[in-house]
């Protein structure tokens, strides 16, 4: 099984992708509407075909990445029956699963937090998806949407504690930068709920947390309860039209050989190599003009900021470094070119003052 936890800093969120490696089949859990590239990038490298995006309950602080991942890679959406929300393709009641190959999540209806929220078991009871429902060291909060200190803690007793000791439990929050934790751990050291804390102990405890509401509510609420769609969104950043560029997990635009021999005179081409490569056996692509990458901040004067802009070296990773310093220095339309000159020499595309 392939098993991925991804972060989101701006909201604080974990998103969890599962996949069957035989299959290719894989399920996303609270995706982030902000991060659906990141997440298209890293489902694409790693060979997976996103079947389903569940979200664990109507989230208040960022908007779901739901809608539009099924408009880029065609997954389905699942939510609570209770969620109130519209627009999925599946509506999850307690002890429906979600497949993914021959794997599933198992869902557990854990209310409290909202009416509306699940958790999901692993077929194997190895890890659990918490949702808001149990942090780490912590719970979800109970005085908006529905909250209901009393539910949540049944659900967590009822539903979670339950699970083996071993089972690893993965929320879909954490704010102090931790990853996971267990079912032992959080029944022993949990301060609200864990070791012999009683039902009106944790009522007393969640009532008087004195947070403020969070700072999307008014946002991702009402978008949340269409499934993300982007009429309700913030907006997505815009697409490259310029050429046909892929977006890689480590965040770098890349451009693909045939198309830069195509239109060669079309971008500008820098080359970051230094001097004795460019010059070199490798040759150089035709029109490109060099500027070593540790030059590069210094003179990006040197680039005219209103055409496009595709850096090459060796093998593309210097490349890829030049188009991060590039950005920085507020140039938006600039792409790697992939591979570098070793695959542009491999593929027999045109080159200038290459050596036997």
């Amino acid at each position: 099984m392939i098993f991925r936890q991804l972060f989101d800093q701006t909201s604080s969120t974990y998103t969890y992708l599962l996949g069957d490696s035989a299959s290719g089949e894989a399920v996303l859990i609270d995706p982030v509407f902000e991060q659906a590239r990141r997440d298209l990038a890293l489902i694409a490298e790693l060979g997976l075909r996103l079947q389903w995006t569940v979200d664990t309950h109507v989230h208040a602080d960022h908007v779901t990445g739901a809608w539009l991942l099924k408009q880029h890679a065609g997954s389905r959406i699942a939510i609570s029956a209770a969620s109130g929300a519209e627009g999925a393709d599946r509506y999850l009641q307690d002890g429906d699963t979600v497949a993914f190959g021959p794997r599933h999540l198992l869902v557990r209806a854990t209310p409290g937090h909202t009416n509306g929220c699940i958790s999901l078991v692993l077929d194997d009871e190895s890890m659990a998806f918490t949702g808001d429902c149990l942090l780490i060291r912590g719970t979800g909060r109970t005085d908006f949407q529905q909250g209901n200190a009393n539910a949540l803690f049944h659900a967590v007793q009822d539903k979670l504690f339950t699970l083996p000791d071993a089972c690893l439990l993965y929320p879909a929050h954490d704010y102090r930068g931790l990853t996971v934790t267990s079912v032992g751990e959080e029944r022993r050291f949990n301060p609200r709920l864990g070791g012999e804390l009683c039902e009106s102990d944790f009522v007393g405890y969640v009532s008087n947390l004195r947070l403020p509401h969070p700072r999307q509510i008014d946002i991702a609420v009402p978008a949340n309860l269409q499934c993300g769609a982007a009429a309700s969104a913030p907006s997505q950043q815009a697409e490259p039209v310029w050429a046909p560029l892929s977006y890689t997990f480590a965040g770098i635009w890349e451009l693909q050989p045939q198309w830069l021999e195509e239109h060669l005179e079309a971008p500008q081409i820098i080359d970051v190599r230094e001097p004795a490569e460019f010059d070199g056996p490798l040759g150089r692509i035709p029109h490109a003009r060099l500027i070593p990458l540790g030059d590069l901040a210094a003179r990006s004067g040197e680039i005219a900021p209103e055409r496009p802009v595709v850096t090459v070296c060796r093998a593309g990773g210097r490349s890829a470094q030049a188009t991060v310093i590039l950005r920085q220095a507020g140039f938006e339309s600039v792409a790697n070119l992939a591979g570098g000159m070793l695959r542009w020499r491999a593929e027999g595309r045109v080159v200038e003052n290459a050596g036997v």
